[in-house]
């Protein structure tokens, strides 16, 4: 996809990737970006950087993602690529608490769920569009000391599969963006976390990465290129590389998020 002229929907855009995703679109062109987030004064200030409109929106209610996209339709105009990316992180194992286990579920993969269930037909009626869903390197390969996010990103890139593989003789295009540390409000002060084990990335970098794909429509989106090593190893010999997770786990699995 060409961004130029094109309407793109940011969540999670008051900092972080959000709002470099925001800026990137901005500099290729975008007829118009909506910046999301349920940070109101940081989406509006994301919004008066790129020209923008922002939206308070809190991604755990359904109806608020609805009114949303309703209201860009009408408003602004057809929505051409919507960047699901709001997320957040839990600590802890089996021991989090069901709100705890709730709260991430909506955000970090029922967000999604209600974007695309809104957007899907409105994009396949007009003859395709853009769903570019935020997950992590820990959907891949799971993540040590939080049970809840690496599960919750699990299923948000076997969501992305579905969405893909369902919904592509439409005209729905699906990325699903799976960095490993990035320098946000998530990671502040966790800079020797695992996650951080092959550095921590600034967000303009890869929101960089996001634009590439998306100019060539490409999957999966991977701005640390060690996680596709990552991956293969877990894939060759899944006995192996549970023991090199249990490594992993015996060394950071009391860090904390």
């Amino acid at each position: 996809m060409d961004l130029k002229d094109k309407i793109c929907v940011v969540t999670g855009a008051a900092s972080g990737i959000g709002r470099a995703l925001c800026e990137a679109f901005a500099k290729e062109g975008a007829k118009h970006v909506v910046c999301v987030d349920m940070n109101g004064e940081g989406a509006a200030e994301t919004a008066k950087a790129v020209g923008g409109t922002a939206f308070t929106v809190d991604v755990s209610n359904e109806s608020q993602i609805t009114d949303m996209i309703d209201a860009v339709e009408r408003d602004i105009g057809p929505i051409d690529l919507y960047f699901s990316n709001a997320g957040i992180a839990i600590g802890g194992g089996m021991e989090t608490p069901n709100s705890g286990w709730q709260r991430i579920w909506e955000i970090n993969v029922m967000a999604h769920v209600w974007a695309a269930r809104h957007l899907v037909p409105l994009m396949a009626a007009r003859g395709g569009g853009y769903l570019l869903n935020t997950s992590s390197a820990a959907g891949l390969l799971n993540q040590v000391g939080s049970a809840s996010y690496g599960v919750t990103k699990h299923a948000a890139v076997g969501l992305a599969e579905w969405l893909a593989m369902t919904h592509g003789d439409e005209g729905i295009k699906v990325s699903v963006l799976c960095p490993q540390a990035v320098r946000t409000e998530m990671t502040r002060g966790h800079e020797d976390h695992v996650a951080a084990i092959n550095g921590m990335m600034e967000p303009e970098p890869v929101a960089q990465c996001c634009v590439d794909a998306i100019r060539e429509e490409t999957f999966l989106i991977l701005p640390h290129e060690e996680v596709r090593g990552y991956m293969k190893n877990k894939t060759d010999n899944y006995d192996r590389w549970i023991g090199g997770m249990r490594k992993l786990n015996r060394k950071y699995g009391e860090q904390k998020f």
